[in-house]
């Protein structure tokens, strides 16, 4: 019986690095400068919104996919922006809801500058 559930165990969740934890917590501080920001702790993550509206997910104790990213939406997004997130390597997406979910890689302080031009567009993108 202990191997049966020892099969349905769940994988341990990745922890977020300490570099993920300090560019995360300098993300949100920025971001908390904006008007009409504030965040929520949600399911191991900060949710940033713009008024109500969602815009952001920053790692705080588990990880996004990839383990060195945050997440952004852009609802509504024009076709040019979209061309510009498909051709950076460090952006991935998905579609839930119809909305369009970013995943944007640091691998180096200097990405917190772009990381920080992609939150901006999804903070204008949410009305």
């Amino acid at each position: 019986m202990k191997n049966a559930i020892a099969r349905f165990s769940r994988p341990r969740p990745q922890q977020v690095s300490e570099e993920m934890k300090a560019w995360a917590a300098a993300l949100a501080g920025e971001l908390a400068t904006w008007p009409k920001v504030h965040s929520r702790l949600f399911f191991g993550f900060t949710a940033i919104y713009r008024e109500d509206k969602i815009f952001a997910l920053l790692p705080r104790t588990r990880v996004l996919e990839p383990s060195n990213s945050v997440a952004f939406k852009l609802v509504s997004s024009g076709s040019r922006v979209l061309a510009e997130a498909r051709s950076d390597s460090r952006i991935a997406n998905s579609e839930m809801q119809k909305a369009r979910w970013f995943t944007f890689t640091l691998s180096a302080e200097a990405d917190l500058r772009d990381a920080l031009e992609w939150l901006l567009r999804a903070y204008e993108a949410a009305p």
